[in-house]
């Protein structure tokens, strides 16, 4: 996993890891940022993002697969963190007609109720 970050001056996340917009971080690391989603699906409703910038889950390789992992590493602390004991759900749209509306990977956290089995 590198360390160097790689920003996309355009992309609203980057701009919110970088700390150029306002959020509302529950948790970051070396290679990742946590933060409340603004329009929470939810009681809990988090966004994890890494810090180097990924459109989206078809951009995942080789070079890029530790970071997710780690990612993935970084979302069972915070759902801990959260108190999500009974369960949550982890989702990430994967381009415009998933509803992916900000091209930089990240991933909801979802819960704090019972969501039951159905997805959509």
């Amino acid at each position: 996993m590198s360390d160097v970050l790689n920003y996309n001056d355009s992309c609203l996340f980057c701009k919110i890891i970088k700390g150029e917009i306002p959020s509302s971080k529950v948790y970051e690391d070396s290679f990742c940022y946590a933060f409340k989603d603004i329009n929470p699906q939810a009681p809990v409703h988090i966004l994890v993002v890494p810090k180097t910038h990924i459109v989206s889950c078809a951009e995942i390789d080789r070079k890029n697969s530790a970071l997710v992992g780690h990612l993935f590493e970084a979302i069972a602390v915070i759902a801990r963190e959260q108190g999500l004991d009974n369960g949550y759900r982890v989702i990430s749209n994967c381009g415009p007609d998933a509803g992916q509306t900000v091209p930089h990977l990240h991933f909801h956290i979802l819960g704090g109720k019972d969501m039951g089995e159905k997805l959509v």
